[in-house]
């Protein structure tokens, strides 16, 4: 791995979906517009109207997707559904190379790929919901899944609460019981906790 990636250590956010990490990584993004930049993963799945292809996600076929896996090409990768989502190491670089931090918002499965990287030297955060009560309160609230998807996605968090209390697993658990506290415990561990790219 590249002495740009050394020198500004890789964070990875995790959670269940609905904990908040889109609105708080937002607000992180608009306070520090210079220090972070987020990896554009790459996914087979077509594009959401509006999607831009190189900003929001890489959109491949399922093709190039694999020849990237046999080469060695990503960091994480997963299947969700029908589709394949991936982190690549040429994304990574891109945002160490501008001086950035580079914010991982991964799931589960590609934490646990990503810590067997020792070379990219992370950092892990977990976002965590003050309940499964609230969890499902907020995915409702939502209005955009079926019930089905709802049961899988409340499923998912269950798994991913359970890893989360693995020791070692995140280096900082953050409770998003309240925004503004939780976004104060974010950023402490990433801006203060990061340097700015002092590598520790």
């Amino acid at each position: 791995m590249s002495s740009a990636v050394q020198n500004f250590r890789p964070v990875v956010i995790s959670g269940p979906s609905g904990t908040g990490k889109s609105t708080l990584l937002k607000r992180l993004f608009a306070e520090y517009p210079d220090k972070f930049g987020f990896s554009v993963s790459h996914t087979t799945r077509s594009p959401r109207l509006g999607e831009i292809n190189g900003k929001d996600y890489n959109f491949v076929t399922r093709e190039s997707f694999q020849s990237l896996i046999t080469s060695n090409g990503f960091i994480e990768h997963a299947q969700f559904g029908s589709n394949l989502y991936g982190t690549s190491v040429a994304a990574i670089k891109s945002v160490a190379e501008q001086g950035r931090i580079c914010i991982l918002d991964i799931e589960m499965e590609g934490v646990k790929q990503v810590k067997r990287r020792e070379d990219l030297n992370a950092r892990f955060v977990f976002l965590a919901p003050p309940s499964m009560e609230e969890l499902e309160r907020r995915l409702r609230g939502r209005n955009t899944e079926t019930e089905e998807s709802l049961q899988q996605r409340l499923a998912q968090a269950r798994n991913e609460l359970a890893f989360s209390q693995t020791p070692g697993a995140h280096d900082k658990i953050v409770v998003n019981d309240d925004l503004d506290r939780a976004y104060g415990e974010l950023k402490e561990f990433i801006v203060d906790g990061g340097r700015f790219g002092a590598a520790q």
